[in-house]
């Protein structure tokens, strides 16, 4: 099954997304990461959250609601979002389970990442492109 996802989009606060639609879909949430520090380092997106919903923008909103429990990391962490809208309840659902599972497989892989100290860093040519499409919509 082919899925027509949106673009990777940072989301800072709920006012970043005005622009996902209300309607039915699947949604991803992602962490920015740096893969190594130095001249050969690399920005990984690192999905951590993937999930379906009758309203994505709804759905979305709730996760940055104070009081939820998604509210602290998505508020502190470099989070970025991507969404496909799908109508058929039937294919949302299984194309859900399908990437939760493909998610699933990963945590090794992904725990080994997080576990490395993070540290703050000047923004790059592309965080500051993201940030100029983000201020401007």
């Amino acid at each position: 099954m082919e899925l027509n996802w949106s673009r990777w989009s940072r989301c800072e606060s709920s006012f970043g997304l005005l622009l996902v639609p209300g309607q039915p879909g699947i949604f991803a949430l992602a962490e920015e990461i740096v893969d190594s520090y130095g001249p050969d380092s690399r920005r990984l997106l690192a999905v951590f959250e993937i999930d379906e919903a009758e309203n994505i923008a709804q759905a979305l909103g709730r996760m940055f609601a104070p009081g939820s429990a998604w509210q602290e990391r998505l508020s502190q962490a470099r989070c970025y979002l991507r969404y496909v809208v799908m109508t058929d309840p039937r294919k949302r659902r299984e194309a859900a389970e399908a990437l939760k599972k493909w998610l699933n497989s990963q945590l090794d892989n992904a725990a080994q990442v997080f576990e490395q100290p993070r540290r703050q860093e000047a923004a790059t040519e592309a965080e500051r492109a993201v940030d100029r499409v983000m201020a401007s919509h």
